[in-house]
């Protein structure tokens, strides 16, 4: 079995563009050799910036015949029904067979496709490959029709056995396939032969080309280290930066450099952000002071002065970044200390518009003020300062700096804070108020902080469903989605107890534009909107859907902290066997109910009287109920879910008795309406825990 090596040889690919370019040609190309008939052994798919490569083991050397049996047209049928068969089976009609079936007699066809050599598929494949390409950006060339992400120079397409390696057949756009390629830009810049990957893989190293994007991130990462700990140093890890470094070169070559005197006081945020923002440099720390002291750059190549020359250069132009840097810096602390202070920046923001239908930044942070305000008390926050961050929070956005670095916006704004000699409570607020970001962002904990984020959050949500800005399917420009992610945490994790739906309601009478419905529906929907994250929040902790509807339909749903207490309560309850037998108990007392009610026009539920009961199983449910009863109620008055759930499983033995030794529909009329008033003594006592019938099983 043939091997197959495909080198796509072109200018600099972007980096972040190689790992899916590499992914997106393994797929299309070994999906389109199935396809054909060729199956593989194995396939894997390597890049760097200048190629993309993928190597198949095991390929047939040609496709199997395929024999193919097609039913047809009764005999008898017309002839344009007849001739319509015959051109997609590619057959004259003296080819067919008459075959006798219990609807008549039937033409079949039997299609014969003979294999097909692998070279000649592969060439199919690969052409249609690289002419449809998914590139999310492309470029044409010269005189050309072919589109690549940046000009092709090259194909290398070879299949190699035992018997050696043979070029596949291949032109698109005057590039002809071949079995050459070519090692480093600078170092090793001629033409080499190959006759099949281990040749290949072997021969590019030699030529100062690490294949594969992973062992030159490890190369990387491993130099760079090295280098710091010898300085007693540290590097900051990055692995988004890593990755996009590898992608950067071929042969990586480690260099680490210092960072002027004059700008090491500079917060080592801002230094980390200018050097990996502008120069793709890695920060050095000192592990005893904190502060980026080093950088870390990675040429591409091996120079006669061990990289010298190139580290100059990055020190110079690093030098004039961190001066631009050190330039706002200074700039903003001077207004910070200022008698204005950062009231001045806040000022600014009634300039900018945050919402064409909602104001400006200004005006929104007056309603961020009075709801962090408001929302304090819950969080237990000092009022006064949890007004006071809101008002401070996002100041920064006016700063230079933040409109340098957008993302240090909160950041600065605890230096500036702790600057113009704000409450540490405050200043720390104006850094975390924006968290959590995402799913496994850290959630603020401090009291100012916690008011501060859900009150920018909650402003955030209430204002887009106001003027019914709602995300639809996979669209969300305005990140709601992760915002009510963000409420939902901050109110979990900190063990808040909030009625979100009230605060919604508040906060809608502050939106400057008119509601698009009324506040009761449009409060319904944020709710509804909320549920549907919470879903999505929990099913990643383990908690089916189906739980979490059962426990939506409850009283104070928009308490979310007491409905995930309920709702992991019954998620553990269900999974015990006391759980899922009840449950199967509740559902078939549910269902008879439910049939009678609707047979007899009747409501079952004004209570079933023990004196009526005749068997003992119906005494002892009766008992069991009023027992039930007696510990669920307060169970769940006291949010003691576990409680509950341990009253529900007492249950599951009586009802399962009772099933088995009683017929609810008695011919005795007065009977069966009291077995089934107990029935409705049985849903609602389980129904105090949730609404049962939502849950599926």
């Amino acid at each position: 079995m043939p091997d197959l090596l495909i080198e796509l040889f072109s200018e600099e690919i972007p980096a972040r563009m190689q790992t899916r370019a590499a992914e997106d040609l393994k797929k299309r190309v070994t999906d389109g050799l199935v396809e054909a008939g060729l199956t593989y052994a194995g396939a894997a798919a390597l890049s760097t910036p200048r190629r993309l490569t993928l190597a198949v083991d095991g390929l047939l050397a040609e496709s199997p015949t395929v024999r193919e049996e097609r039913k047809g047209p009764k005999v008898g049928a017309p002839d344009k029904a007849i001739e319509g068969f015959l051109r997609g089976a590619g057959l004259t009609r003296d080819q067919l067979e008459e075959r006798e079936t219990p609807k008549g007699a039937v033409y079949f066809a039997l299609i014969e496709k003979p294999g097909r050599p692998a070279a000649e598929i592969i060439a199919e494949v690969l052409e249609d490959t690289i002419r449809n390409f998914p590139w999310p950006k492309s470029m044409r060339w010269g005189a050309g029709a072919l589109r690549w992400v940046r000009p092709l120079y090259s194909i290398l397409c070879i299949l190699s056995d035992e018997n050696g390696a043979s070029v596949v057949d291949l032109n698109i756009d005057g590039i002809k396939a071949g079995n050459t390629t070519r090692g480093h830009r600078f170092m090793a810049p001629d033409e080499i032969t190959v006759s099949g990957f281990d040749d290949y893989a072997a021969k590019l190293k030699r030529a100062h080309v690490v294949l594969d994007a992973r062992e030159r991130a490890e190369a990387i990462w491993q130099e760079a280290t090295n280098q710091a700990f010898a300085s007693g140093l540290d590097v900051v890890e990055d692995k988004g930066l890593l990755a996009e470094v590898a992608g950067l070169v071929e042969w990586p070559v480690v260099l680490m450099g210092a960072i002027d005197e004059e700008f090491l006081e500079l917060p080592p945020e801002v230094l980390q952000t200018s050097m990996k923002e502008h120069q793709k440099f890695f920060s050095v720390k000192n592990p005893k002071t904190g502060r980026i002291e080093r950088f870390i750059t990675v040429a591409n190549r091996e120079t006669a002065d061990n990289g010298a020359t190139i580290l100059a250069g990055n020190q110079k132009v690093l030098s004039a970044r961190l001066a631009d840097a050190k330039f706002f810096w200074e700039n903003d602390l001077r207004t910070a200390k200022s008698e204005a202070g950062m009231s001045a920046w806040v000022d600014n923001l009634g300039n900018v518009t945050f919402h064409n239908k909602l104001g400006t930044q200004a005006a929104r942070i007056d309603r961020i003020a009075a709801l962090a305000r408001e929302i304090a008390p819950v969080v237990g926050a000092d009022a006064g300062l949890a007004e006071q961050a809101a008002r401070v929070a996002k100041a920064d956005l006016s700063s230079e700096m933040v409109y340098e670095f957008p993302e240090l916006q909160g950041l600065m704004g605890r230096y500036y804070a702790e600057a113009a000699g704000l409450p540490q409570e405050v200043a720390n607020a104006c850094e975390q108020h924006y968290s959590p970001l995402g799913p496994s962002d850290d959630v603020p904990s401090e009291p100012v902080s916690v008011a501060v984020a859900l009150a920018d959050k909650l402003d955030t949500l209430t204002g887009f469903w106001a003027i019914d800005e709602k995300p639809t399917g996979s669209k969300d420009p305005f990140a709601l989605r992760r915002a009510a992610l963000g409420v939902i945490r901050l109110v979990l994790e900190n063990d808040l107890r909030v009625g979100v739906r009230k605060v919604f309601w508040t906060h809608l009478e502050r939106t400057p534009a008119p509601v698009a419905g009324d506040y009761e529906e449009t409060s319904d929907d944020l709710l509804s909107f909320f549920h549907d994250r919470l879903k999505v929040f929990l099913r990643d902790q383990g908690i089916r859907h189906d739980v979490i509807d059962a426990c939506i339909a409850m009283g104070g749903n928009d308490d979310l902290t007491l409905l995930v207490k309920r709702a992991r309560a019954l998620e553990d309850f269900l999974k015990t066997e006391n759980g899922e037998n009840l449950l199967q108990g509740f559902k078939r007392a549910n269902n008879i109910l439910s049939q009678a009610e609707e047979k007899d026009g009747v409501e079952y539920s004004f209570g079933a009287d023990r004196k009526f009961a005749e068997d003992e199983t119906e005494k002892a449910l009766f008992d069991a109920l009023e027992a039930g009863g007696a510990a669920i109620s307060p169970a769940i008055e006291a949010e003691d879910f576990a409680a509950a759930m341990r009253g529900m499983a007492a249950l599951r033995a009586p009802v399962d008795a009772f099933f088995e030794a009683v017929q609810v529909n008695a011919e005795n009329e007065v009977l069966r309406r009291n077995r089934l008033n107990l029935l409705s003594q049985i849903r609602q006592v389980c129904g105090q825990v949730a609404d049962l019938t939502k849950v599926e099983g």
